[in-house]
Order: C-alpha cells, then sequence, then structure tokens
C-alpha cells in the first residue's frame, strides 16, 4: 500500500500524463461519453483526406480490419499518427476503426461487452472473419478481457497492447477511490488478477506488447509484459508517446503482417 505521499506523488504523475493535450494532428472529437461510435462515424473520425467508405477499397485478401481501442481519459484522436502510417502501408480508410467509449466504467462488466459488440459490427460491415486489436493503455485490459472471457479468442487474429497496465499499476491507486476503471488498474484488482490466471495469452491469438523502461504511468515497467507474447521494449518514452513513436509504429506495423 502507498503511503499517504506516495499516493499524491502518483496522483500527479497520472494527472500530468493523462489529461495531456492530444497532439493537434491526433486532435478528433470521440464519441459523447459512455457511447461507441459504430464503425462508420469511427473510420471519420480518424480520417484526414481521402475516399469515403463506400469509395475506399475492399479490404487486401490476408489482411485483417484494425480496429483500435484508446487508453483511459482518451478518444479515438489519439490513433491518428499510427492510422496515418497503416495508411501509408496501403490500408484502407474501410480497415481501419476506432472505438470510443467512456473509460470510466467497468472493464468486465461494461467495456468489453460493448467491445465485442463493436468488433462484431466491424466483421459484419468488412466481411472479415477476424480482426486485430490495437489498444493503448487502459484499452488493453479492455480488449484483452474480450479476447480471453468474452468470446475474442475466435475473432481476434492479431492483439497488440501499447503501455498497456496489464498486471496493474501503482499509479492508478490515486484515483481508484471514486473510479471504478482506476479500481481495475490497480495491482491485485478483479480485473488484473482473472487477466493473469491460468494462460495470459489463451487461444489461436498472437500477442504482442510494447513497453517503455521509462513509463511514469504504467509502475512497475514489467507490468507490460505478457508471458506467451512477443515483448518488445521500445526505449525511454513517456507513457503517451509510444503512439507516436515511429519504432514503435514500425514494430506494431512489422507485427500485423505477421
Amino acid at each position: 500500500m502507498l503511503t499517504p505521499r506516495q499516493k499524491c506523488l502518483a496522483l500527479l504523475a497520472l494527472c500530468l500524463t493523462l489529461f495531456a493535450p492530444i497532439p493537434a494532428h491526433a486532435a478528433v472529437a470521440g464519441p459523447p461519453a459512455g457511447q461507441a461510435a459504430g464503425p462508420a462515424a469511427a473510420q471519420a473520425a480518424g480520417r484526414a483526406a481521402g475516399p469515403t467508405a463506400a469509395q475506399a477499397a475492399a479490404p487486401a485478401a490476408g489482411r485483417n480490419p484494425v480496429v483500435f481501442v484508446h487508453g483511459y481519459n482518451a478518444d479515438p484522436g489519439v490513433w491518428g499518427s499510427l492510422r496515418e502510417d497503416l495508411r501509408a502501408d496501403g490500408y484502407a480508410d474501410s480497415e481501419l476503426f476506432s472505438f470510443g467509449y467512456d473509460t470510466h466504467q467497468s472493464v468486465n462488466e461494461v467495456l468489453s461487452g460493448r467491445l465485442a459488440a463493436y468488433v462484431d459490427d466491424v466483421r459484419r460491415q468488412t466481411g472479415a472473419a477476424r480482426v486485430d486489436l490495437v489498444g493503448h493503455s487502459f484499452g488493453s485490459l479492455v480488449s484483452r478481457w474480450y479476447v480471453k472471457y468474452g468470446g475474442g479468442a475466435a475473432t481476434v487474429d492479431h492483439w497488440v497492447s501499447l503501455a498497456g497496465p496489464n498486471h496493474g499499476t501503482s499509479t492508478a491507486w490515486a484515483c481508484a477511490l471514486w473510479d471504478q476503471a482506476c479500481r481495475d488498474m490497480t495491482p491485485g484488482s478483479y480485473v488484473v488478477k482473472n487477466l493473469a490466471s491460468g494462460d495470459e495469452t489463451p487461444g489461436a491469438v498472437k500477442y504482442a506488447t510494447f513497453w517503455s523502461d521509462c513509463d511514469e504511468v504504467v509502475n512497475p515497467d514489467s507490468s507490460v509484459p505478457l508471458a506467451g507474447a512477443l515483448n518488445t521494449q521500445v526505449g525511454c518514452l513517456k507513457h503517451n508517446d509510444l503512439l507516436g513513436d515511429d519504432v514503435t509504429s514500425a514494430g506494431v506495423r512489422a507485427f500485423l503482417r505477421s
């Protein structure tokens, strides 16, 4: 348990990071609180200049649609940089989707079910049997619960975690008293314990994590890697910097091609 002084420092670190403004190139309004944007709306939110969904090319053979799951106190706009990189690699707008949601709700009771419905909608729209999931921070827990307990093992091909508090983070104690999502991120929480029980990387899903040894939000840094996953240390980056880092982006894109 943290001392009062440690809790204050943790709260300061958490607020400075999680309430930081989104970079201008990625500042896109997300859906209303508590509402997941539909695939068409999410595509529009993450799109710069480009074809409409109807005009976009159909997903390439052998390539899955990508569903991004943002982190705590964020919105789909944080994915601007990685979306641009994937478009440069040949992905069409019709293959890139951003799940928007209220990040103050329960991983297991609310959010993973909403993500499951969103993925089913993406699969209906694209005709794809499976999708690839890319989550940042808290989004890693939401997407992992869906894969492990919500039927996602049958619908997810690649799963990626960027700076995910996969084994909990002590900084979450700073807001755990009043926020369910923070409680879910604390070490030893119901969510963290159940995700770690048995096989951390179940099914035929390919798993990858990317982590920094200078992450000021996920403490300890070793919380991110998972047994059975491709775990990549990206160097000394701040928590949110993994979203726009070129080396991290290259690693994610290479993994999605594997």
